[in-house]
């Protein structure tokens, strides 16, 4: 797996690159580096790992850089990763020439993720429609699949206007 990520504006994928696309083609070829990932990942610490219809996993480790005040991880690094592998699962079921976006997401934390913690978020489809999608997802620990978090999302989901 090559890992890519934009360091530019013009580094990210042209609407021509996502629209040409199904959404697991577009997630696939972002895992395997054919195509520029987003600098999100590489500033917080995670980056998609698998893409398969209707499921997509991120491997993240939260640095010192993800800290609050009170020295734990902050809660906004915990819904950044599902709010990626949940709606990004949802990708994997949109057709070509459509795109989606977030409309809502939750988060459960269950425990505190400490600071250098190797984890694994698992995003699954619930449901893929003409115009939304569900999907839930857990952050497991990398070595041990402990549990520290839950979520779930609704995408809306739209044909791409026409330019």
């Amino acid at each position: 797996m090559a890992r890519r990520v934009a360091e530019a504006l013009d580094q990210l994928p042209s609407p021509e690159d996502v629209l040409s696309r199904s959404g697991l083609e577009f997630m696939r070829d972002m895992v395997a580096g054919r195509l520029a990932g987003p600098p999100i990942g590489a500033t917080m610490g995670f980056w998609p790992v698998l893409a398969e219809e209707g499921r997509v996993v991120f491997d993240g480790t939260p640095e010192f850089a993800v800290t609050n005040p009170m020295r734990g991880l902050h809660g906004g690094w915990y819904g950044a990763i599902l709010d990626s592998c949940m709606a990004c699962a949802v990708m994997t079921r949109v057709p070509r020439g459509y795109v989606y976006t977030t409309l809502e997401y939750r988060v459960n934390i269950i425990r505190a993720i400490p600071l250098g913690t190797a984890v694994r978020a698992i995003g699954t489809v619930d449901h893929v429609g003409r115009s939304t999608g569900v999907a839930s997802g857990e952050i497991r620990g990398a070595a041990d699949d402990r549990l520290y978090a839950t979520g779930s999302t609704t995408c809306l989901v739209m044909q791409a206007p026409r330019g």
